[in-house]
């Protein structure tokens, strides 16, 4: 990287993919509205809205959204399967106790987790304007 800058993400998105997870758990619209509000809150999120809808015959999409972005979910309990977004901002938020507590919620025998930083920017003084933004976001080499 040239210049001496550094850069900072305003942004952390998990996506999560959840491979031989509980079907029944997966199928079950209150259970996965549940673990997602629970993971928000686990990673200390603010709940501003939560949306969940029961597909026929099988899944469940949702989202939580939080006053510092948003958790995102859609199932396919008939492969056993489950795609994951973790989007958070801030400096107190905690992305990785969220989904390390949906992998264990959902039984999931074969987790993987993809990191990607979101709002890579170059900024002097490392104070970024966002309401929920604390003074120092994670660098990011």
């Amino acid at each position: 990287m040239g210049g001496g800058r550094k850069l900072y993400a305003l942004g952390t998105h998990l996506l999560i993919e959840l491979k031989d997870c509980n079907p029944k758990i997966l199928e079950d619209l209150e259970s996965v509205q549940t673990i997602l509000v629970d993971a928000a809150k686990k990673a200390n999120a603010t709940i501003i809205n939560v949306n969940f809808h029961k597909f026929s015959p099988f899944g469940v999409s949702g989202v939580v959204v939080i006053a510092e972005s948003h958790l995102a979910i859609h199932t396919w309990p008939e492969y056993k399967f489950a795609a994951v977004d973790v989007f958070t901002c801030g400096d107190t938020i905690k992305p990785e106790v969220a989904a390390q507590y949906i992998i264990e919620a959902f039984e999931c025998k074969v987790p993987s987790i993809v990191e990607v930083k979101r709002g890579i920017i170059s900024h002097e003084n490392k104070k970024l304007p966002h309401k929920v933004c604390h003074e120092e976001l994670q660098m990011v080499y």
